[in-house]
């Protein structure tokens, strides 16, 4: 069983930075793959990105590529999600999800555990 809570959510204007961190609960944090998601009134929970348990492998939802880094410190038990140039479409909840198959996925069905989530909005 893994426990996830987000944090570091907040209201910021549109050009500025925020670094979302996701702690995770029990001992088998360092094999599970991390993700990140995000959900706004009326849409979908969509994919943001994602990282394996090593840490060396990431992957990118195209309107974040460049904007966005996942990193994890499994010492730590931590996830982050460090989002720069942010703009008021990336207005959400970002919520992060814990899948026990290791690697690098977009797909919500492969995501074993999520978190309560975390309020980001940016201002025009």
């Amino acid at each position: 069983q893994v426990q996830l809570v987000e944090s570091g959510g907040a209201l910021v204007q549109a050009g500025g930075s925020l670094r979302l961190s996701c702690a995770a609960s029990g001992r088998t944090f360092s094999l599970y793959a991390m993700g990140w998601f995000r959900q706004s009134p009326g849409k979908e929970r969509e994919f943001v990105a994602t990282i394996n348990w090593r840490g060396d492998s990431t992957y990118y939802e195209d309107s974040v590529k460049g904007r966005f880094t996942i990193s994890r410190d499994n010492a730590k038990n931590t996830v982050y999600l460090q989002m720069n140039s942010l703009i008021p479409e990336d207005t959400a909840v970002y919520y992060c999800a814990a899948g026990r198959q290791g690697g690098v996925t977009i797909r919500r069905q492969e995501y074993d555990y999520w978190g309560q989530g975390t309020q980001v909005t940016v201002s025009s």
